[in-house]
Parts: C-alpha cells; sequence; structure tokens
C-alpha cells in the first residue's frame, strides 16, 4: 500500500496520464479505499493541485510542469523559504514563472502590504489564502507547459512597473554563459523583470550549475544573489563569488 505523500504523488502521476479515472478505478489501482482517495484529492485540491469533478478530479497544472516539481523537492523548498526572508514589509517585488519561484509566496504569511508581480500561474493557489498580498499577473499568452504568461504583451506589462526585488528563476547558470534559458520567450520576461528592479535575486537548485540552456539571459555580474542549495560542486561557489555574485545556499 503506498503512503500518504507517496500516494499523493501517484495519483497525480495518474491522473497526469489519464484526467479520467475516476475515485473508484484509483481506488483500484492503490489499493486503499474510494473514501481514502477522496479524501487525498481533497487535500490536493485544498493545495491547488488537481480540480475535482464529479466521481474524480483532473490536473490543476500541465504534466510537464508537474513531473518538473518533483525534481529537487527539498531544496526548492529550502531556497524559496530562503528567498522569502529577503522580502521586506511594504515591498514591491515581482516574481518570474518557474517551479521554485511561486514556493516562496506561501512563506509570505505575515509580511504586510507586499504587492507581487508576476507571470506565473502557479501563485494563484497561494496568494488567494494571504490578504496581505497584493498580486498583479502580467498579460500574454498562456503556455500551459510553463504554468506562465509570456510573449510581448507580457513583457510590455512587465515594463509598467517598478519593484524593489525580482526574484527570477533560470534552466541554467554557468560560469562561461551566464543565465540561461530553454525558451527563448522565458529569457526575455526575465530581462525585463531584472531590469525593472532595484535588486536580483536568482532562485536555482544545483542541478542548474554547469547546465546552458538555449536562449542567454544575462550575465552572471547582473545577479545580486544567487540563492541555491548545499549540492554545489566543489569550489562552484567560490568561482560564482568571484563573478560578483552574493552565493547563499541552505
Amino acid at each position: 500500500m503506498v503512503q500518504m505523500m507517496g500516494r499523493e504523488k501517484e495519483i497525480l502521476r495518474i491522473l497526469s496520464e489519464d484526467s479520467g479515472k475516476t475515485v473508484t478505478e484509483i481506488s483500484e489501482m492503490l489499493e486503499v479505499s474510494a473514501v481514502t482517495i477522496r479524501s487525498d484529492l481533497k487535500a490536493l485540491a485544498d493545495k491547488g493541485l488537481v480540480v475535482r469533478t464529479r466521481g474524480g478530479a483532473f490536473p490543476a497544472f500541465h504534466p510537464s510542469i508537474l513531473e518538473r516539481q518533483k525534481n529537487m523537492v527539498e531544496e526548492k523548498e529550502r531556497i524559496a523559504k530562503a528567498a522569502a526572508d529577503h522580502v521586506e514589509d511594504g515591498d514591491n517585488i515581482m516574481i518570474v514563472a518557474g517551479t521554485t519561484t511561486p514556493l516562496m509566496v506561501k512563506y509570505l504569511l505575515g509580511k504586510r502590504d507586499i504587492h507581487i508581480v508576476t507571470n506565473s500561474t502557479l501563485i494563484y493557489p497561494q496568494a488567494r489564502i494571504n490578504p496581505a498580498l497584493r498580486l498583479t499577473v502580467v498579460g500574454g499568452e498562456f503556455r500551459a507547459a510553463g504554468e506562465a504568461m509570456l510573449g510581448p504583451n507580457a513583457t510590455r506589462d512587465m515594463q509598467q512597473f517598478h519593484a524593489n526585488k525580482a526574484f527570477l528563476g533560470t534552466d541554467g547558470v554557468s560560469l562561461g554563459k551566464g543565465i540561461t534559458a530553454d525558451v527563448v520567450e522565458m529569457a526575455e520576461i526575465v530581462k525585463v523583470a531584472a531590469a525593472q528592479s532595484d535588486q536580483r535575486i536568482l532562485l536555482a537548485d544545483s542541478s542548474k550549475y554547469g547546465r546552458a540552456g538555449f536562449a542567454h539571459i544575462m550575465g552572471l555580474e547582473n545577479i545580486d544573489v544567487l540563492i541555491t542549495d548545499t549540492g554545489l560542486p566543489a569550489g562552484a561557489r567560490h568561482a560564482l563569488e568571484e563573478a560578483g555574485l552574493l552565493v547563499e545556499q541552505v
């Protein structure tokens, strides 16, 4: 029998492969009662991960981003929590779409008068339960695979704002190539968020180090703070600090 946390992951996997599965079918696949599966689906819906239907549910997010969220889970949570510690009462901040950046929003509970400008739709579930947050989501073309608003309209909207801090994501961090993304439109909106902010904070787990994505975003010298985990290769922190970054490992 699959335990609770593992069972939730299995339910998400099953629904991402076939959102037509019913409660009865899922309960038979996981060898637990239908009552247990209904309880699990309610918990997943409360977390904003699924949308309930009569007799079942379907994923709230695109399967590809659900798969990416399974990687480096504990590391991403620690990075997100550390990022939230940089936010002060009264801050206007930009949060660029990714799998780590949206996680920081739940750690903003207790902070006051925070205005978030973002292109991420993953922020909705956390933002809606925190009345102290003001949320502006830029327009543009919705890309389900990244749960992001992208394209010229999104970048133009982002240019209308100024922020104290920008919390950025990336697909790759390397000494030679700098900060990179796999999607050109994502690279463009990261550039805009960085340009419109006083401080640029990059959230990147250690699996991103040494990797170069398709589209160049900016050089390392344009990043003020890198928040990452303790899994960086030996010597990487020193090399990054030599490049001008303040490196926080959590």
